[in-house]
């Protein structure tokens, strides 16, 4: 067991030793000053290993840390309940959203792939091993953070001591209960395939986690014990469970098979399933033509064919936000007292939507099939990657990719000034158009942001992994600001006006970046 612990965090590091030195190779400026020759640099690698470490022991504590004081902590002063209970409340819903999104042991990563089959090391000990660590980590992460912010709410501090050995034992429970699957289903399963059981879960538990909380509603305090001590003797029948496993090499076997083109692509196996994906929802008939001319004809054969995949998730999404604004009208008249509340959110607390328009747009999803299943080839002609070339393209996507993403924005464009007139309305006419704009000019602005970040970053490789450490940052950065934002109570008559001006502005220098830049940064890696 110490043998095997010993050779595969070394082999997590050495990953993450190149990655980090592909990472700085893959910046601006920086790419050439480091040639590829520096991959064999005792000097280099030396300083990626401090910096691996580092980052090592950081990701014990980093993640939990931004999860607990984003996801948790901002929002408990903006409901009525007290902070301390509205704190337990999320604590408790969203660590069952982690057990279903996160069970490490069956997040196919090539580290195992190395591990398990070049390296032929043993499946069951590499696996257990890996997933105490793995458990540890959840354990000391998550211990000074609960204590902090409870002791920032006023949380009992036996309460907030509890709370990781919480999360400790519901991931155990989802472990076991995986594994219990596998003996009688045929797939295995893919922590990057998530089921519609999975996504279903997931949002009734966000649900429970915020939605209450809105309505001044809350978990008593003195119930996250009853749940937490049955939680941890249950999890305790798990661990012998999963000990007690001994096919995780068939498992791993069906997730990361060295005979498909994961391996032979040097692909990951979520983005092969990605690529199969694209390319079965292709619309093969030849018949599907344009009266157009040029590139735009070429774009609107891409996008006909692609419609069904293109549209079928921003339909869905329009359709859920659709449901809960009619919910919310509903609400007006069922509860009379929140009338207050939903408008003061809709004419204060507009930026809020700008959060929900940056994870509701599918720039980024439409952006990857347009590499897999058209930029992958046509970027290997010169002719493609001309100024006026891109410029033409770039101006006929973004026409379609607004459109896409105005789907799931017309819900709340409509919807919220509907919603703001049934709370009683507001003595400014101007506000309801206003409120409408907003949203309209957020989806604009993110499906351009989108767009031209894949023509200035360009960030898949020949085998359409993901790879660019600056797209990366980027789109971290834009979390952040949409993040901070939403924090603000910027009033609908000042950030209406604002954010469409700010839209118009960047579609002008979105355009004139695609034209001066992109012959150079559109390429394939």
């Amino acid at each position: 067991m110490n043998k095997t612990l010993r050779i595969s965090f070394a082999l997590r590091i050495t990953y993450k030793v190149n990655s980090i030195i592909f990472a700085l190779k893959s910046l601006p400026l920086i790419n050439k000053l480091l040639p590829a020759s520096l991959y064999a640099s005792r000097g280099l690698k030396g300083f990626a290993l401090v910096i691996a470490w580092i980052v090592e022991f950081f990701s014990v504590f980093l993640g939990k840390g931004l999860y607990l004081f984003s996801m948790v902590f901002p929002l408990l002063g903006t409901f009525s309940v007290p902070q301390n209970v509205g704190f337990v409340h999320c604590f408790t819903f969203l660590t069952i959203v982690g057990g279903f999104m996160n069970t490490q042991a069956f997040n196919p990563t090539k580290d195992k792939y190395y591990a398990i089959f070049l390296m032929r090391m043993d499946a069951r000990q590499y696996s257990l091993i890996n997933y105490v660590y793995f458990i540890a980590k959840m354990f000391v992460g998550f211990m000074p953070f609960t204590i902090i912010i409870g002791y920032l709410t006023k949380t009992p501090l036996w309460i907030c001591v509890l709370m990781p050995l919480f999360v400790c034992s519901v991931k155990l429970i989802f472990m076991a209960v995986i594994i219990h699957n596998q003996d009688s289903v045929k797939n295995v399963y893919n922590e990057n395939m998530p089921t519609k059981i999975v996504w279903c879960g997931v949002l009734l538990c966000l649900a429970a986690a915020y939605v209450p909380l809105y309505f001044g509603y809350a978990m008593p305090i003195w119930l996250f014990p009853v749940l937490c001590i049955p939680a941890a003797a249950l999890a305790v029948f798990c661990t012998v469970k999963i000990w007690r496993f001994q096919d995780y090499r068939r498992i791993y076997k069906k997730l990361l098979d060295p005979t498909s083109p994961v391996f032979a692509g040097a692909k990951s196996v979520s983005q092969a399933a990605t690529v199969d994906m694209y390319q079965k929802k292709l619309d093969t008939d030849i018949t599907v033509t344009s009266s157009a001319s040029g590139y735009k004809y070429f774009n609107e054969i891409f996008m006909r064919r692609h419609s069904k995949l293109l549209t079928r998730s921003a339909k869905r999404t329009a359709l859920i936000l659709l449901c809960i604004v009619l919910m919310g009208i509903g609400a007006c008249f069922a509860f009379p007292d929140i009338r207050p509340d939903l408008s003061e959110l809709v004419l204060e607390n507009l930026p809020i939507f700008l959060f929900v328009m940056y994870f509701t747009n599918r720039g980024s999803v439409i952006t990857q099939a347009m590499f897999i299943n058209c930029d992958h080839s046509m970027l290997t002609y010169r002719f493609y990657r001309q100024p006026w070339a891109i410029l033409s393209l770039f101006k006929e996507r973004l026409k379609y990719v607004a459109a896409i993403n105005l789907l799931p924005a017309l819900p709340l464009a409509l919807g919220l000034p509907a919603l703001l007139y049934v709370t009683g309305g507001t003595s400014r006419w101007w506000d309801y158009p206003l409120v409408g704009l907003a949203i309209l000019a957020a989806s604009v602005f993110f499906s351009v942001h989108h767009m031209v970040l894949y023509y200035l970053l360009q960030p898949y490789n020949i085998e359409a992994e993901k790879k660019s450490a600056t797209f990366g940052i980027v789109n971290w950065a834009t979390y952040v600001v949409c993040y901070a934002v939403m924090m603000q109570d910027i009033p609908t008559a000042i950030f209406a006006p604002a954010l469409t001006a700010f839209c118009v502005i960047y579609i002008v220098a979105a355009l004139v970046l695609a034209y001066k830049l992109a012959p150079r940064t559109f390429k394939l890696r």
